[in-house]
Order: structure tokens, then sequence, then C-alpha cells
């Protein structure tokens, strides 16, 4: 099943909200966000549904639905385009290597199927590039800039994970299972960015999704399935790799951090806001 291009719809449905408590620079995907958000529904099938276009580090960010069993599931797919690369630890596209799209895919909760990365690549563009899977409510993903840097955050909390927990110890169930989900994050910074800079940006990006979480009430570092991916403008030939540093004192490190911050707080906080569950 391969989705159809979504069509581009007014801007505003993409663009960053107003100011939110959690910092400036948030916005969100919640449902008719903006003029021209499209009307729900529509027949089932295996069928992508256009929702809106806006734009990410210059390349093309598109939001669209498809139906998988009577479901209708969203996908975030960012177009940086070719001339970009990657860290990730997704399933399609993991390590580090070229991007020309980015694609965060949501899929009904209890996931079983057994071929996830022939799923994704059923749902994806041609070319080198990115794929995750989540069962979080894609279309209500938050985004948050800081100096160039960018971020794209689908945050669902329903077993939030301590990473160091004692073996054998349960998680906390916070949420029936009908609202499953994980954080993935996806992250873009417009200058290019060493080898051990991008892993250090994974550090970075990591502590600062764990410090929204725990700000905002939840006792975890995140969820066992979380996913990240940090993308960069390759050097051009001949030029230095890029960027050194990506902690979180570094120009681009501190960057990204606040924008994931900012995502994952804001998408935190909607989350728990939608039935006022808190560990």
């Amino acid at each position: 099943m391969t989705p159809s291009p979504p069509h581009p719809v007014p801007e505003p449905l993409l663009a960053p909200r107003p100011p939110e408590p959690a910092g400036p620079g948030s916005g969100s995907g919640r449902d008719g966000a903006g003029p021209g958000a499209p009307r729900r529904g529509g027949p089932d099938g295996a069928r992508a549904e256009a929702a809106g276009r806006g734009r990410l580090a210059g390349g093309s960010f598109e939001l669209s639905h498809r139906r998988e069993d009577g479901v209708r599931l969203a996908s975030l797919l960012w177009r940086p385009g070719p001339g970009w690369r990657a860290i990730s630890s997704a399933m399609v596209g993991g390590g580090i290597g070229p991007a020309e799209w980015v694609l965060n895919a949501q899929v009904p909760g209890g996931y079983a199927r057994m071929d996830p990365v022939d799923h994704l690549r059923e749902m994806a563009p041609a070319g080198p590039g990115v794929g995750m899977l989540t069962a979080a409510a894609v279309d209500r993903f938050t985004r948050a800039a800081d100096g160039g840097a960018e971020a794209v955050a689908t945050v669902g909390l329903r077993v939030p994970t301590w990473a160091a927990a004692p073996e054998g110890v349960p998680d906390p169930e916070l949420a029936p299972l009908h609202r499953p989900g994980t954080i993935n994050i996806i992250v873009a910074v417009p200058v290019p960015v060493s080898d051990a800079a991008l892993v250090n940006l994974v550090m970075t990006v990591t502590e600062a999704k764990t410090q929204a979480l725990v700000e905002e009430g939840f006792g975890c570092t995140g969820t066992a399935s979380d996913a990240v991916c940090v993308a960069a403008p390759e050097a051009g030939p001949g030029d230095a790799p890029g960027e050194l540093f990506g902690g979180p004192r570094s120009v681009w490190g501190a960057r990204a951090a606040r924008a994931v911050h900012r995502a994952v707080r804001q998408g935190a906080r909607d989350w728990a806001g939608r039935d006022g569950t808190r560990t």
C-alpha cells in the first residue's frame, strides 16, 4: 500500500502555533489546527488522504492520512532532498547515511505485523531515507525551533520507562491499550556535522527529551520503543567534515536541545491533558 502524495492546503495547518508556556517556537498538528484543515472521514480502504503541507529545514513537510484495516492512521513525511544525511535508531535507514526523506508513520495499537521494514518501505518514497513507526497519534505532532535547529515530536506515554529499571519489575501502564504510544523525534540542523557530533547530538536530544518528561511530571526517561533521527546537510567535496561538537553546550547541540525540550514538553502536556493522567 503506497499512499498518494498529499495535496497542499493553507500553510497555517503546519505552521508553528503562538508561543505556549513551554517556550517560544512550539507548534502542534492536532486536528483542526488552522484554517483549511481537512474534514474527517472517508470510506475505508488502503488509500491516502491529504491533510497538510508545510516546510521543515527548507524541505517539504507533509501530514497525510491513510486507512488500514478500517483504521484511520496519520503519517509525517519530511523531504529535505538530496544532499542531506542522518543518524537514526529507526528500522529503515538506521545508523548514519544519506537521507532524502524521513517518514514517521502511525500504526494501530497492538501492531502485530512481522514485516515492519517491508511495511515502512510500502509507504515510503524511493531513494535513501529514514522510516519510523509509532502507535502514537501522529497528527498530534508538536514542533519547535531554536536558532535554526528544528524539532518535531510525536509523543505517547502509555507505558513510561526508566532506562535503568530493576530487572523483572514491570513498567507502569498509564492508559488502556487503545491509547498506546512511543516518542519519535526528528531533528534538523542547517549545518554539516561530523560523525562524532551526530552521535553527540543523539545523546543531547535524548537528554533534552528526558528533561522535558521529568519537568512535566512523568517519572521516566522515555518509553521502551522511542526512536530518534537527527539530520544535517552533507559537507561539500573538499570541505571540512562539519561541526565537531554536538553536546548541550555546543552551539548546535544547545539549540537542538532547546527545540526538542519544547516540542516534547508540549507533546507530553498534550498527551496528559486528554485524560489528566500523570505519574
